[in-house]
């Protein structure tokens, strides 16, 4: 591993990625803001929307196990750079069938797949990055930085798009995406990523590809307090997921299609993200990350989910917004820096890959239900006279969005207590303790 004269060089490294992937994830952000308006004033459902979605997660999840093998095997910094590649390609595909006039729904559930598969690499390889060129003290700050990259891209993309979507339309923001992946390519290109050591467990794991794909999924099952903690993140992403999958159609349903307010949310979610990763930076989070996990997301649902559903102000939801998603980066910051500490650093991508199937896994069956149950059972329910409107009309209201509103609600109230009682199992609340960091561990074999 590298020896701690050449941290401030890898910090510099780490700023150089980090400034790279803001860009990028801008104008990801620009053109995303764009094709979601296109996709919702073609159909008018939410249920398209939330379909993207389920494209998108299914192949990335799938490949989960093969590619954290990859993520360890390989070159780290060459499967950040494909993963930014395939982000660039998609949009060249979506910007030709627009100009030629032939873009339609189904495309974007094919560039969805398309993405998924390859941005599979991104977040492992990513995360892995950190453990090589960071000490373990700045782990919950770089991944706060990471997380903040988001919200501070958020912030303008919404109000650049919704300025430029007039005079450059869908066409404009996708050709703003390129731009910023190939600034993002280019920053990894003079960088260099140190690779991982061979560690003892590593050294056991290796053979044939199917062997080292199971193994992450072998190393979580041996450390109950990990498997308790991705199991936790499960829960709360499937409902939260639920609420979240309809966002976009509650706002716009609400509004009238008023793409200033959707955009303010956007924004507003944004600025809190950038605070609470702010704040993260300069903290470093709370002694007991575990802490951060659960009490961050039991504030983020009843925030960013209970709150943001009863609202019928653009005032209440901007600020459920900005509070919701204030607290995401303490919550991922703190559950990265746990597992970075406790996963040897030439593992964590097959960890890592296997990490997000159990956290990730529920998220296609929460935005395929999503839909349909805002289109089909809450949006007639919560209209005026439907079956809910008497139980739940003073609480969100009735109307266009109320249905979705519900949705919120419910989902975020559920996702809240999940996190308070996890508080009551003593491993998932001691997972700190009851697992050694990785560098407490056996020394590492002399020779590879």
């Amino acid at each position: 591993m590298e020896s701690e004269n050449n941290k401030p060089q890898n910090l510099t490294v780490f700023l150089i990625i980090w400034i790279g992937q803001l860009l990028s994830i801008f104008g990801s952000a620009v053109a995303e803001f764009g094709i979601t308006l296109w996709a919702f004033e073609a159909t008018g459902k939410a249920t398209p929307l939330t379909l993207i979605g389920v494209f998108y997660t299914v192949p990335m999840l799938a490949l989960s196990p093969f590619v954290g093998v990859m993520v360890d095997r390989y070159n780290r910094k060459l499967m950040m750079m494909l993963s930014d590649f395939s982000a660039a390609l998609t949009s060249v595909l979506i910007l030709m069938l627009l100009v030629t006039g032939n873009l339609q729904i189904w495309h974007l559930y094919v560039t969805a797949v398309i993405t998924g598969i390859f941005q599979g690499f991104h977040w492992p390889a990513y995360s892995a990055a950190i453990s090589t060129m960071l000490p373990k003290q700045h782990y919950a700050r770089a991944n706060a930085m990471l997380e903040m990259a988001g919200p501070a891209s958020g912030i303008f993309a919404p109000m650049v798009a919704g300025a430029l979507i007039g005079s450059l339309g869908l066409r404009g923001l996708l050709a703003i995406d390129l731009l910023t992946a190939a600034l993002a390519i280019t920053a990894l290109l003079f960088v260099k990523i140190p690779q991982p050591k061979l560690s003892r467990e590593g050294q056991a794991a290796r053979g044939n590809i199917i062997k080292e794909a199971s193994f992450g999924l072998k190393f979580i099952l041996a450390r109950p307090s990990l498997l308790q903690l991705q199991l936790l993140f499960m829960l709360c992403n499937f409902f939260f997921s639920i609420a979240m999958s309809v966002r976009a159609p509650l706002i716009l349903a609400r509004t009238g299609n008023n793409q200033l307010i959707f955009g303010s949310t956007q924004a507003a979610a944004a600025i809190g993200g950038l605070a609470g990763g702010l704040l993260m930076g300069a903290w470093g989070g709370p002694r007991k990350r575990i802490h951060g996990v659960l009490a961050g997301w039991a504030a983020s649902c009843l925030f960013g989910a209970v709150l943001f559903g009863m609202a019928q102000t653009t005032a209440i939801w901007i600020a459920a917004s900005f509070i919701g998603v204030f607290f995401a980066p303490v919550v991922n910051g703190s559950n990265q820096a746990i597992w970075q500490s406790k996963v040897p650093p030439d593992l964590q991508g097959r960890v890592f890959a296997i990490r997000r199937l159990i956290a990730w896994f529920v998220l296609p069956l929460s935005n395929a239900i999503a839909g349909p149950l805002a289109d089909q059972v809450f949006e007639p329910a919560m209209q005026p006279g439907g079956a809910l409107s008497s139980t739940f009309g003073g609480l969100v209201g009735t109307g266009p969005g109320a249905g979705m509103g519900l949705m919120f609600v419910l989902a975020g109230a559920i996702a809240a207590l999940i996190a308070v009682l996890a508080y009551t199992v003593p491993t998932l609340r001691e997972v700190e303790s009851c697992i050694p960091d990785h560098d407490e561990l056996q020394p590492e074999p002399a020779s590879v």
